[in-house]
């Protein structure tokens, strides 16, 4: 029996520890652990709900826009205020970019080196690697002379005994699959990639403002429409959100599904590893205002049981749903470690009592992580975009099951693939599809509405404190690119008087529950077949499927376990 550590969990935003039991060349146990403290439910207490937005927004560099978005909505929701279409519009491209930048990024650059030898891809053949590249799509950069001269540009790294980007992965691993010249192939688009990705977030930044942290507004967005105004949103401007929604879909549509089609191909047994068997998902991108979730293009719901037959309801309001619990989590409870709590009524009180780096091991019988535990309605739930696939393919969302049953027909695998590594990986996928294709069709009606002279942006009724009722409570329910994202606040003479958010990453990374049972990390690990203890590529390959980000679920201590920053409010 051995005990492997992988920490820090490297390509994911924030700090994860994985602690993984091997018998018998596979997984038996596992244990995952945030390992710095989140706090930000301490700095907005006292301040005002319309300003929460900046401050949760900023919980990370990568999720930025969809905290935004889910606080902006909690506060919409207590104050009972309806946003105007085109803000809804302005809002849903604004997600619609994070998702296919943020998919985009974490398949290349976060996750593809799981997959892909880059030192194997030194001895592919040029040629043969460019008649692959033709053969999977049309995209223009696809000649022998272009994967020679990249070919050479990577064995300059390895000369110089730096590998740089690609420094420090398994190179060699016999968990490696795929043929020299996919290796190649997937090296040159990774490359691209990086040159593509500072293309689509000029979208945040001409509807926001900037990018990251792009702007919002409680009510609206904050931005405003004047085709013919400098100063404004004009056609100009318009037209550059149209090319870069064009430039998006090609990227998606003749690079990142071609090549996740083509190295999926290799990794069919993964098929079969990594899978687990409740999903949720609060949905998104509202159709007709924020207040119907039934028009949602991403549906709302729960399964259990990997039975896609029956897809439950799911409301943030009910206080029977949602808990968060403590009993492995270096927090207290006033009411005890054992009892969980509805966010509206959640408490944020530290209470580390773990050993202080360096250390060898966990001690998993007590606290063991900074994340606490969330529940729906007591069952562990897997969040991201395999469980919104899922919901949707279970409601009978016909878009989706269009594109699941098409890329399942082309892999020749059956639906219950999805359960697993794989399925989550390509799920990220299937959806940036979709995600690409509603963008369009959400500028599209937003163009179509501004012709028409519809231009407002904004809703100012109940926006000024002396509207509000003394106590009120709200809940903005999102998804992030990696699942279920919820912020719920409490407002008392019109300040916040408590706010709490359950990520995703809370939802998968979190440690157990008092009745002992794993979360999605953890549980998703067993069984999981390890080659090399001491390269536990496998662990990375699972656990980077959820596309890992810790940041928004904690903050810092120092190696002496002192804080390293105090935030005083007053």
């Amino acid at each position: 029996m051995a005990r492997v550590v992988v920490d820090p969990v490297t390509r994911i935003e924030g700090h994860l520890r994985i602690e993984a039991v091997i018998e018998g060349g596979k997984i038996t146990d596992a244990y995952s652990s945030g390992t710095m403290v989140r706090g930000f439910e301490k700095i907005l207490k006292g301040r005002d709900p319309r300003d929460a937005w900046a401050f949760v927004e900023r919980a990370c560099g990568v999720c930025t826009t969809v905290h935004a978005l889910a606080s902006v909505r909690a506060v919409e929701d207590a104050l009972k205020i309806a946003v105007p279409k085109n803000a809804e519009l302005v809002r849903n491209i604004m997600f619609c970019a994070q998702y296919v930048h943020d998919h985009v990024v974490h398949f290349y650059h976060l996750h593809a080196l799981d997959w892909v030898d880059v030192v194997s891809a030194l001895s592919a053949d040029p040629n043969a690697t460019s008649e692959l590249a033709k053969s999977l799509s049309n995209w223009p950069k696809t000649s022998p002379g272009y994967f020679s001269d990249l070919q050479k540009r990577l064995k300059s790294f390895v000369d110089s005994g730096q590998l740089g980007i690609f420094a420090n992965g398994y190179w060699g691993h016999p968990a490696f699959k795929l043929p020299k010249e996919v290796n190649l192939l997937g090296v040159a688009h990774y490359l691209e990639a990086l040159e593509w990705q500072k293309e689509i977030v000029k979208i945040h930044a001409i509807f926001g403002g900037k990018n990251p942290h792009p702007n919002y507004l409680v009510g609206g967005v904050p931005c405003s429409f004047n085709l013919e105004e400098v100063n404004a949103i004009n056609t100009e401007k318009l037209n550059l959100v149209g090319k870069l929604i064009k430039q998006a879909q090609d990227m998606v549509n003749m690079v990142y599904i071609p090549d996740l089609l083509a190295i999926a191909g290799f990794y069919k047994d993964w098929g079969a590893i990594g899978g687990l068997k409740n999903y949720l998902a609060y949905g998104d991108l509202p159709t007709k205002g924020y207040a119907y979730p039934e028009y949602f293009k991403f549906p709302r719901g729960a399964i259990l049981d990997r039975d896609l037959t029956r897809v439950y309801d799911v409301n943030g309001r009910d206080e029977n749903e949602i808990k968060e619990y403590i009993a492995h989590s270096w927090y207290q409870y006033s009411v005890g470690d054992g009892q969980g709590l509805h966010p509206w009524k959640g408490e944020t009180e530290f209470n580390f009592t773990g050993p202080k780096p360096p250390y060898e091991q966990l001690n998993v019988d007590g606290k063991y992580s900074w994340l606490k535990t969330p529940r729906w309605k007591d069952n562990p739930m897997e969040v991201g975009p395999l469980a919104r696939l899922l919901v949707g393919y279970g409601r009978g969302n016909q878009e989706i099951k269009e594109v699941v049953d098409g890329a399942l027909s082309k892999l020749q695998v059956p639906v219950e693939a999805l359960f697993s590594t794989l399925g989550r990986t390509a799920a990220r996928g299937l959806e940036t599809i979709l995600v690409a294709r509603w963008m369009k069709e959400f500028y599209d009606e937003l163009i179509n509405n501004l012709k028409n002279g519809e231009l407002s942006t904004f809703n100012r009724e109940r926006w000024e404190p002396a509207t509000w009722d003394a106590e009120m409570e709200g809940v903005g329910l999102s998804e992030a690119p990696r699942g279920a994202l919820a912020h719920w606040i409490r407002i008392k003479d019109s300040k916040i008087d408590n706010y709490q958010l359950v990520v995703p990453s809370t939802w998968n990374a979190s440690p157990r529950d008092p009745n002992g049972k794993r979360s999605a990390y953890e549980e998703a690990l067993i069984g999981t077949p390890v080659a090399k203890d001491d390269e536990p590529l496998e662990i990375i390959r699972t656990i980077h499927s959820f596309d890992p980000c810790l940041a928004c679920a904690v903050h810092l201590y120092d190696p002496d376990g002192k804080h390293v920053h105090q935030v005083h409010v007053e």
